[in-house]
């Protein structure tokens, strides 16, 4: 069964919801058929690839906000992090656009290395303090979990991964998506936002329930004879 997720990896939600959803998928009995799709979103394109201000200063401006505000806002961001096990450093964050993050990612999926590049891209922007719209730090960063240089920085300049950005986020809009992180079951069933462990394992059990009634695996009806097992023993 898919799960497809919606993210951004400057979106500090997206990299709890991310736990979160992993601490449930590590108590679903069924999660060798479950399959997580990475899905690209951008929360703001206009943000330049060279950084110009910081995460707190970004914010006020965006969300017209009084810097106490945004600072009291980035605590609690903070805290809700660490409660995951994640060191957020949101004062040092470089605040860059998240478009070729996103190309690193789109080139991951192609490998299925999807989850292994978000999870790496996350790490560098919240913790690392890294410029992920910088093309050595990229491919640095893809070099980390496998990915071969050559290769990298040719899907950074690659079209073809520009557009499945494009397409991915045209598919959000259409099926109403306008926050993230946004989790999609199956695509009957839908979670916003870094919910609780819990909320996601019901949402697990749920969909997979539904989605085992309609999808209940191969029953062959056998007929027996002599034969040769896979041990080695013949009879």
């Amino acid at each position: 069964m898919k799960v497809e997720i919606w993210s951004d990896v400057i979106c500090p939600f997206c990299y709890i919801g991310k736990r979160n959803f992993e601490t449930a998928l590590e108590q679903f009995a069924e999660r060798k058929n479950i399959e997580v799709i990475w899905k690209s979103f951008q929360l703001d394109a206009s943000i330049p690839e060279v950084a110009t201000e910081s995460y707190a200063e970004y914010l006020v401006k965006r969300k017209g906000m009084a810097a106490e505000q945004v600072q009291g806002m980035l605590t609690n961001v903070t805290e809700m992090a660490s409660q995951v096990g994640l060191d957020y450093h949101l004062d040092q964050s470089v605040i860059v656009n998240s478009q070729k993050a996103h190309q690193l990612i789109q080139f991951a999926k192609s490998k299925e290395l999807g989850n292994e590049a978000e999870e790496r891209l996350f790490s560098a922007f919240f913790t690392e303090s890294k410029n992920i719209a910088d093309t050595e730090t990229l491919v640095r960063l893809g070099k980390d979990f496998g990915l071969e240089e050559s290769e990298l920085k040719a899907s950074l300049e690659d079209e073809k991964y520009k557009y499945e950005i494009t397409q991915d986020i045209q598919e959000a809009q259409n099926i109403g998506v306008t926050g993230v992180p946004f989790f999609v079951f199956d695509r009957k069933y839908a979670v916003s936002g870094a919910q609780p462990a819990e909320v996601f394992l019901q949402s697990l059990n749920k969909s997979f329930s539904e989605w085992r009634t309609s999808n209940p695996g191969a029953t062959l009806a056998v007929t027996q004879a002599n034969s040769c097992n896979i041990d080695g023993s013949c009879g």
